[in-house]
């Protein structure tokens, strides 16, 4: 019986180290998942906002009527993202304008995930983080009102790298990440901050 003593006290002293170590484990753990989940997403988010500037560029479709469709058709091939709820694209055309030997970048005009015929996008979402090439004051569905032939708002996107009327399509793809454990804390050890908007930018 004496000589038990020894193995159960090395058992306690086992299960106490194995409770302190524990929540640093599961710390750890849901870090790297938290990581590899964020990862991925952004691939896929980059992998949108490169594929969308190929379609606007090249596809030959008008965005005045066919921004939906290309942001749709780009959103469709999202998954396993939950683009629906929190997911968002913005097209903006950039061109060159010289002037005074100097050339300048101004917006023609802007589009956003705002699907009226298929009751997608902001309509639904609700989410609407702000480009960061211009944050348009006022929407007409999908399309920045106000901009025109007379009020074209500067942009510093290849600002005097583009020729006379030369035009460049910018893609911004926007994403939601939501973290399994956002405020989780030991002490001093937390876990770190991803997103809340993983973001990306293709100008093509």
């Amino acid at each position: 019986m004496t000589r038990r003593f020894p193995l159960l006290r090395q058992r306690g002293v086992a299960a106490v180290e194995f409770a302190l170590v524990l929540p640093l484990l599961l710390l750890l753990l849901f870090g790297m998942i938290d990581a590899a989940r964020a990862l991925q997403a952004n691939i896929i988010v980059v992998n949108i906002g490169r594929e969308g500037a190929n379609l606007v560029a090249r596809g030959g479709t008008q965005l005045e009527t066919g921004s939906q469709d290309i942001i749709y058709a780009l959103m469709a091939s999202a998954p396993p993202l939950n683009v629906k709820q929190q997911g968002m694209v913005y097209i903006t055309r950039i061109m060159g304008v010289a002037g005074g030997g100097t050339s300048r970048s101004v917006v023609v005009d802007q589009y956003r995930w705002d699907d009226a015929a298929r009751n997608l996008g902001y309509r639904a979402s609700g989410y609407a983080p702000a480009s960061r090439i211009y944050a348009c004051p006022a929407w007409n569905a999908g399309m920045c009102s106000g901009i025109n032939s007379k009020n074209r708002p500067a942009s510093t996107v290849m600002d005097g790298k583009l020729g006379d009327g030369e035009v460049v399509y910018v893609v911004e793809t926007f994403y939601r990440f939501d973290m399994f454990m956002t405020s989780f804390a030991m002490d001093s050890l937390s876990l770190p901050t991803i997103g809340p908007d993983l973001y990306s930018m293709t100008i093509f």
